[in-house]
């Protein structure tokens, strides 16, 4: 064992040692606080980094040790983990100068980073896990560690909720493990690999691995928000506003999504799934999954359900995009895990300063803001720009190469799909954009706080502003190397040609 090969456990590391740390930080030291989340977030930021530059390069990231006899615990960093452990690492930092801010003068902060810094570990766990059991330790280790952020505010609406997100997640959680431990006694080794395990099995043990195909999706489906076990997703929006980013761009349903991608590519392997047979459900479900989270979200009233929604729709791209038979459907479904992450921060991040700020949660609050927070409001717009899908932001990457990978596959319903959903898309942010730019301002806010010069607070204002730059330049600069788009091709390749 190398100190190299260890690399993997720092990254875990540093936001383990942080949620020890700053759990037993005094509740009055804000500063030396800050300084921890900020070190840890920056430590890894760094490491992941060197582990990108490392499996670019071919060089290898693996530690693992054995539990008990035919079960290891193994972190490995192959090109999909660093994928994923990067848009965790990026994000975390982002959310962390944003949560600074909004919970400056907030009660329970030491409890709420120290949580914080749990939930980024497990997403950092599940992107660097190297099988299905440790997967699974921490995708459950995450459950708990984000239910008490959901529930931060004390409230009986939150109380409420966070009820509702256990249930449905350790339920998951469950029917996950009922799964794992089939397919463990089937056959043995749940190793993520590329092309999976299954090219040679016994025709007679496929009905099986159907069952535990079905199992297994359904488990993940729960923290992915598929229909119809999306319910927990809209009720959990009562949480902080650095608490609802975490959830929906960086850790819980994008945890979900991306273990839907290991089962698919990294345990049953693709053509094997092609095979079987389980592909095109699985895209059916998606499919309908992206138009009915959409044309829910029409219908919101409320900003943080409407963006909660559109959440459940666009989560389901990454799904649909692995369903596409080919390797640039993967392409299509794997950058979208990035882009959607960078451009569902950068709303939720201008929802919650709309709420600090003007004390606005309802969009029909929403007229005039843009002349009143306009960094904000410009943030908010290429977020949703974005989502629309407009050139040449990173939204329209993700819908042109998977409808690019659609005609490949020779699945021309899923253009369809595509439109319609852009078409939702546009329904429901164009009337916010339409109250903020070209309404006239409210004569008094519902609940108007001054930051002196700037709109908001300093650091409340700079985490959207800056994801709204990312959105454009991953749209923009898409063929550079190390762009999502490439390290997308760079795994498809790998996993198409093993």
């Amino acid at each position: 064992m190398t100190l190299t090969s260890l690399v993997p456990v720092f990254a875990l590391m540093t936001s383990l040692a942080a949620a020890v740390i700053i759990f037993a930080i005094p509740e009055e030291r804000h500063r030396l606080r800050t300084l921890v989340n900020l070190g840890a977030a920056v430590l890894k930021l760094v490491l992941v980094i060197y582990m990108v530059w490392g499996v670019a390069r071919g060089i290898e990231f693996r530690v693992a040790f054995t539990m008990v006899p035919g079960v290891e615990f193994v972190l490995q960093a192959d090109a999909l983990a660093v994928m994923f452990a990067g848009l965790s690492a990026v994000l975390w930092l982002f959310t962390t100068i944003y949560a600074v801010g909004y919970l400056k003068d907030s009660p329970n902060r030491s409890r709420f980073f120290g949580f914080f810094s749990l939930c980024v570990a497990s997403t950092m766990g599940i992107a660097l896990a190297g099988n299905l059991f440790t997967f699974f330790l921490f995708y459950e280790m995450l459950t708990l560690s984000t239910y008490p952020l959901v529930v931060h505010r004390g409230t009986d609406k939150a109380l409420r909720a966070g009820r509702n997100y256990i249930i449905y997640t350790l339920s998951g959680g469950v029917v996950l493990l009922l799964g794992i431990a089939w397919l463990q006694g089937l056959v043995g080794d749940l190793s993520f690999r590329a092309a999976g395990h299954f090219q040679d099995s016994d025709p007679a043990i496929h009905g099986s691995l159907i069952m535990i195909f079905v199992l297994l999706i359904a488990g993940l489906g729960v923290k992915a928000a598929i229909f119809p076990v999306h319910g927990w997703l809209p009720q959990a929006m009562v949480a902080p506003a650095p608490v609802s980013a975490l959830l929906h761009a960086v850790a819980v349903v994008k945890a979900g999504a991306f273990g839907i991608v290991r089962v698919v590519y990294d345990i049953y392997g693709i053509e094997f799934s092609a095979t079987l047979g389980l592909l095109e459900p699985l895209a059916w479900l998606a499919a309908f999954t992206i138009l009915y989270g959409s044309a829910r979200a029409v219908f919101q009233t409320d900003l943080k359900r409407r963006l909660a929604f559109s959440t459940v729709s666009q989560v389901s791209y990454i799904i649909l995009g692995i369903t596409l038979f080919g390797p640039i459907g993967t392409v299509g479904g794997l950058v979208h895990l990035l882009h959607q992450g960078i451009m569902k921060i950068t709303l939720f991040f201008c929802a919650g300063n709309y709420a600090e700020t003007l004390g606005i949660h309802r969009i029909d609050e929403m007229d005039g803001a843009g002349r009143r927070m306009p960094g904000t409001s410009v943030a908010f717009t290429i977020g949703a720009f974005g989502m629309i899908g407009a050139p040449p932001l990173a939204g329209f990457v993700t819908k042109w190469t998977m409808g690019s990978g659609a005609l490949a596959a020779n699945m021309s319903w899923v253009i369809v799909v595509l439109l319609l959903s852009s078409l939702l898309n546009a329904a429901y942010f164009l009337p916010v954009l339409h109250r903020l730019w070209f309404r006239e301002a409210a004569i008094n806010w519902p609940a108007e706080r001054r930051w002196g010069r700037l709109e908001t607070h300093a650091l409340l204002l700079w985490p959207p502003l800056l994801t709204a730059l990312m959105t454009v330049l991953v749209g923009l600069f898409a063929a550079l190397p190390f762009s999502p788009l490439s390290w997308a091709e760079l795994i498809a390749i790998r996993e198409y040609l093993p």
